[in-house]
């Protein structure tokens, strides 16, 4: 039964492009009648959120922050069949509605019925996110972790690219998401798994997941990225490269790094700037494939279940993701450690 009284909750809340993040109270509105309403447990800082307070996708303020979590279903609207009160969830910013041309077809999961908003609201005009059931045996911080950045890297292999047996990869970025990704071509089984990152300490991250390679750019300033990446494949360089950093001048190296006539290069990675330099001839000419993703392709009730079987079943080694753990109060010290070359993933509790 549904909780019918607004409830009084923490939140980190940015108020405007500069403004320092604020730990305030804010009104939670009881869930309607196909809603529940959650009470947060842990949340583990993106770099999204980052990009959120920075105007991204829109300079919309206030906007409170967070997507990425787990917690517990308080209450309930009269209609909601797949939880109840007391569940374990994970919060997902994309629908899936099994009905409509995206949700039935392999090649997309979009939702069309229940589209991503980029002004940060529901079709109401509410600000609401999708919950995902959790096993509670699964470790709190793992499950926090597969509701976005792991699981979008993951999924970018698994799902979008669809990563063959004996192929070889380059990952960009070995935040989160590039070591999802690293983890996503092993189990695809990728003969050759290169990491490209400019933090040494990242190396060992690489490997824990499965990486075959290690390539940091500053060790051979003079050499473009593209270069280093085929100078470790015989000059051929790789059949699909995940594009994480969202730098822009890094996507036509990414092009570049992948086999003429059959590379493919995934996008994962975005910044704030919306246009971004590219290398035409590189994609055209070179006869390679360039697409973008979100969420990796992962379709929130038919993959998801998938993924927390794995994480239930410990094939995933999401606890080297962990680096950190603060309280909500030290939001501050969050962001901050994110910027460190030693942080990976920063806990928050709540």
């Amino acid at each position: 039964m549904s909780n019918s009284q607004a409830i009084t909750c923490k939140a980190v809340v940015c108020w405007g492009l500069g403004e320092p993040l604020k730990v305030e109270e804010i009104q939670v509105e009881p869930p309607k009648s196909t809603e529940v309403r959650v009470k947060m447990l842990y949340a583990s800082v993106c770099h999204t959120d980052i990009l959120c307070s920075e105007g991204f996708p829109a300079p919309l303020y206030p906007r409170v922050l967070g997507h990425e979590g787990v917690g517990v279903v308080e209450s309930a609207g009269d209609e909601v069949k797949e939880v109840k009160e007391g569940d374990i969830v994970i919060p997902t910013y994309i629908g899936e509605c099994k009905e409509c041309e995206n949700c039935t077809s392999e090649m997309a999961n979009l939702c069309l019925k229940y589209p991503i908003a980029l002004n940060g609201l529901m079709l109401d005009g509410t600000s609401r996110i999708y919950v995902v059931k959790v096993d509670p045996s699964i470790d709190p911080s793992d499950a926090s972790f597969l509701s976005c950045g792991f699981t979008t890297g993951y999924g970018a292999a698994w799902r979008e690219a669809k990563v063959e047996k004996g192929s070889s990869v380059a990952v960009l970025g070995l935040g989160t998401v590039g070591l999802g990704a690293v983890d996503g071509a092993r189990m695809q089984g990728a003969a050759k798994i290169i990491g490209i990152d400019k933090n040494p300490w990242k190396k060992e991250k690489g490997k824990a997941f499965g990486m075959t390679d290690f390539i940091n750019p500053d060790d051979e300033p003079n050499k473009s990225i593209s270069e280093l990446v085929k100078g470790i494949t015989h000059g051929m360089g790789v059949d699909y490269c995940f594009e994480c950093t969202g730098v822009p001048s890094l996507l036509s190296e990414a092009l570049e790094t992948t086999k003429v006539g059959k590379g493919k290069v995934i996008v994962i990675g975005v910044g704030v700037d919306a246009m971004v330099p590219l290398n035409v001839i590189a994609l055209a000419c070179g006869g390679r494939t360039l697409k973008g993703t979100t969420f990796g392709g992962i379709k929130t009730k038919s993959d998801l279940p998938t993924l927390l079987d794995k994480c239930k079943n410990k094939e995933f080694k999401l606890h080297q993701l962990l680096t950190h753990h603060v309280k909500l109060e030290e939001i501050d010290k969050a962001i901050q450690l994110l910027k460190q070359p030693d942080c990976v993933k920063v806990l928050i509790t709540i």
